[in-house]
């Protein structure tokens, strides 16, 4: 299929040198198709990513199924929720559509997340209690650090206190690795999606040529089957041709479909513009969709023609195909 006088938005800021070179501008789409920037995308997705930074083990996972909007939603250990809002940032930065889960597991290092803390004032305490016990009744003995590290309370364990910034440094660079993985399956999908729906287009294009070429035929059969009848029932009586030449206008112009076909051939014109373009789509598809069938059931309510109503069918047919796979697209 050519692009030719196809120009989404990224094209058409390329400079005016670069689209007249030796390549056609087939070609240019194509070089910037594979580079990705050419590239719908489907809301279906995966992406995983696992990495160490600064002692914090991160593993990211990220996953997306079809949804009208952009819905988000994160599982973080239990300390860092501070990090959903900025994981919906940065996801939301670079997708637009569909409802996408993100998982997030952490593994500190001990001697990071771990402190022990001294209780000064109580160890001071203690050490006085035992030096009045000694000197009250005459004990023997020395007071050490390893005996009053065992009266209770004097040492403490707990967990360090979060380093927000350290630790959504790390995720962060862990789940751009995922997300642009997770893009990556998306933009596989997509180029499957693209190239159904172009195949499609396609088809309901050479549905259309086969209207466009029957419909006057049909104003052809339709006069010779009314002159054949209107003989049958005059028999040698003259038949009016000026009568016969109004009732195959009026025929005519009751079945003229050629608006419709114009508007289909634009509609498709605007479909492949759309699935070659750099934007999320998916809306815009779906309403494109709509006036695709509206104008394939104008000409179906058109039709007198048995060949031309198969071939309305056909194209019916393909359109709820398309429905279908548009509800995937990001």
């Amino acid at each position: 299929m050519r692009f030719t006088g196809l120009q989404p938005p990224l094209l058409r800021t390329l400079p005016r040198s670069d689209l007249t070179k030796s390549q056609d501008i087939d070609t240019i789409y194509h070089n910037l198709f594979l580079e990705g920037y050419l590239m719908i995308k489907s809301m279906t997705g995966y992406g995983r990513a696992q990495d160490t930074i600064d002692g914090i083990g991160v593993t990211v996972e990220i996953k997306s199924v079809n949804h009208r909007y952009f819905e988000f939603s994160a599982r973080t250990p239990r300390n860092c929720g501070f990090l959903e809002d900025k994981l919906k940032t940065l996801v939301q930065s670079m997708v637009s559509r569909g409802k996408t889960e993100c998982g997030v597991q952490l593994e500190i290092e001990a001697d990071e997340s771990m402190q022990v803390s001294l209780n000064t004032s109580l160890a001071s305490g203690y050490i006085s209690a035992l030096e009045e016990i000694k000197k009250e009744f005459s004990l023997g003995g020395n007071v050490d650090a390893s005996l009053v590290a065992r009266f209770p309370d004097v040492l403490s364990v707990s967990k360090a206190p979060v380093d927000e910034e350290k630790i959504w440094n790390a995720v962060r660079t862990v789940a751009v690795q995922a997300v642009e993985a997770f893009i990556k399956m998306r933009e596989i999908e997509g180029e499957k999606l693209r190239n159904d729906l172009i195949s499609r287009a396609d088809a309901i294009l050479s549905d259309v040529e086969f209207v466009e070429k029957r419909s006057p035929e049909t104003v052809k059969i339709y006069n010779d089957k009314l002159v054949a009848r209107m003989k049958d029932l005059l028999g040698e009586t003259t038949v009016d041709e000026q009568r016969l030449l109004t009732e195959a206008a009026i025929f005519a112009d009751k079945i003229a479909v050629a608006e419709e076909t114009v508007r289909l051939r634009s509609h498709l014109d605007q479909l492949r513009e759309m699935v070659s373009g750099d934007e999320a789509i998916g809306r815009k598809l779906d309403f494109l969709v709509q006036e695709i069938n509206r104008e394939a059931n104008t000409i179906g309510s058109k039709a007198q023609d048995v060949e031309i109503a198969r071939h309305v069918i056909n194209i019916k047919a393909e359109v709820e195909k398309i429905r279908e796979q548009v509800q995937n697209i990001e």
